[in-house]
């Protein structure tokens, strides 16, 4: 699935057998600021109920982003991250091209992220501030896979 003006050498793909989802579980648990100490069951659960999206280069997976929808009404972009190696070459405006243009995820009423650091990218694929924010809300719990980790050290 190339998006509309690929990256030269850059395959984008939703194929979970062609991500190296041990590489993408590295990055996002030891890598991401976001999700810090996944346990890889957890990862593994988040993939099976995603809509997983890779960046390859030759058989490399570079770039990874899942979107959590119900292919109807709602999608949320979730866990961007490219390979350090490989940041700058447009790897993450590939991958934001492949999801907004998936047949899966046409027609959507409401898309949603949460980012710190790339308003920018985001911008040029539709994104903005909460128009509404007092009508969001969360439940959150950061310390979940801390606390995961820890009991699966202790046995």
């Amino acid at each position: 699935m190339p998006p509309s003006n690929p990256t030269p050498g850059i395959e984008y793909t939703t194929e979970l057998a062609r991500i190296d989802l041990d590489r993408v579980h590295h990055w996002i648990a030891r890598k991401s600021y976001w999700a810090g100490q996944m346990p890889r069951p957890v990862f593994d659960r988040a993939i099976r109920g995603s809509l997983c999206f890779a960046a390859i280069a030759g058989e490399a997976t570079v770039g990874f982003c899942r979107v959590i929808t119900d292919r109807a009404t709602f999608a949320y972009v979730s866990d961007v991250f490219v390979d350090p190696n490989h940041r700058g070459q447009g790897i993450g405006k590939g991958l934001m091209r492949a999801v907004t243009l998936h047949p899966q995820l046409q027609d959507l009423r409401r898309w949603l992220l949460v980012t710190a650091d790339a308003h920018g990218l985001y911008a040029q694929h539709g994104f903005q501030a909460l128009a509404t924010p007092q009508r969001f809300m969360e439940r959150c719990d950061p310390e979940v896979y801390a606390r995961l980790a820890a009991k699966a050290a202790a046995g």
